[in-house]
């Protein structure tokens, strides 16, 4: 793999907001709209989230009364920030850089009791994403209609898993690494979601991709079930998701696949130790009669408050019918929060690849948010 390859896979890790992390939520039995105003994760977080973060998951925080903060610029108006820069090492040149990774605001207004505005930009990359949710359907449902991400699969904070967005613009049509969930992924759109029983979570949503990074065609559905039962201090989180989209290929002439991708996941979290893994086929993804294969497993351990060890593998097969075409990551690192807002992450990748390739990198992330 290149040097600016690696550097533009692993500079756009964390451009989703970091606490969309789903092994919170298993480990303390929550789910996603517990944290956050979107009900399936990510972006901004509102009052019981951010106060998470200022106070329970830093290791020196003011919890005391008073250094008074608040997200709150208005009685219905929440803004959040995401600042992220980073320092690499990459094995294959031997060479060193600094890269800014995002710089993102966000705001959340609440319209009524029941009707929520969401937006996020971000001024390093140029993305943008805003929604309306409307909580009015039965079953504690709620449509949301804008530009957004659809839900599948776990959306795990690093997007350089192959469950998400893989190594960056190599699957859809030039040979890319991993599922087409990257953080320029978006769809224009409408998703329902019900709550069909207090541990059963089912989403769907039609929409138009927006992205320069894939060849689909009006429209792509998504769909996906959540269960997430409870026993005593062990969370549980497991489920399916699967995708039907429309695919042009690169070629002249162009062709169009009807592609589906399905798969599951599953989540579990005890005291300190969280478990994350997802499985996932995609069929006529990159080729007409092409089979892929993508799998992830994470392990998270909580040293002590404010620190947590990380270890994640990552698997990509892109045709099943051929040998020793798979890659993998082994993602090995902590990540510090030594005071309210400030995250530390130094991490090591190892790539495994047929032939081998001495490609392995080093980065030291630094991450400022509210």
């Amino acid at each position: 793999m290149k040097i600016n390859q690696i550097i533009v896979i692993i500079s756009l890790i964390f451009s989703i907001n970091l606490f969309s992390l789903p092994r919170y939520a298993v480990r303390l039995n929550d789910k996603c709209i517990d944290c956050h105003v979107n009900p399936t994760g990510g972006i901004i977080k509102n009052e019981n989230g951010w106060f998470y973060g200022k106070l329970p998951m830093s290791m020196i925080s003011p919890r005391e009364k008073e250094l008074k903060l608040s997200p709150k610029i208005a009685d219905n108006i929440l803004f959040g920030l995401d600042l992220r820069g980073q320092f690499l090492y990459s094995q294959e040149k031997s060479k060193t850089d600094f890269q800014d990774m995002t710089g993102a605001i966000y705001t959340n207004i609440k319209l009524s009791e029941n009707i929520d505005v969401v937006t996020r930009y971000d001024f390093v990359w140029g993305i943008w994403e805003a929604y309306g949710i409307a909580k009015i359907l039965p079953l504690n449902g709620y449509i949301k209609a804008g530009k957004f991400q659809p839900n599948f699969g776990i959306r795990i904070d690093d997007h350089t898993a192959y469950t998400r967005g893989g190594d960056f613009a190599l699957l859809r049509s030039n040979g890319t690494k991993g599922l087409k969930y990257d953080p320029f992924y978006l769809e224009t759109g409408a998703e329902l979601g019900f709550y069909l029983d207090k541990f059963v979570f089912l989403t769907a949503s039609v929409g138009r991709p927006n992205t320069n990074f894939n060849f689909e065609t009006d429209p792509t559905y998504t769909t996906r079930l959540e269960i997430t039962p409870t026993s005593g201090r062990l969370g549980v989180m497991f489920g399916g998701s699967f995708s039907n989209a429309k695919i042009k290929t690169s070629g002249f002439p162009q062709f169009t696949n009807n592609s589906n991708t399905y798969g599951g996941f599953l989540g579990i979290g005890y005291d300190r130790i969280g478990l994350l893994a997802e499985y996932d086929i995609a069929d006529d993804y990159i080729g007409k009669g092409i089979s892929s294969k993508v799998l992830m497993a994470q392990l998270s351990y909580q040293v002590m408050v404010g620190l947590e060890a990380i270890v994640r593998y990552d698997q990509f097969d892109p045709d099943v019918e051929i040998t020793k075409d798979e890659v993998a990551h082994l993602v090995v690192g902590f990540e510090f929060f030594p005071y309210s807002f400030v995250e530390i992450r130094p991490q090591y990748r190892v790539n495994f690849e047929d032939p081998d390739k001495k490609n392995d990198a080093f980065v030291m992330q630094f991450h400022f948010w509210y």
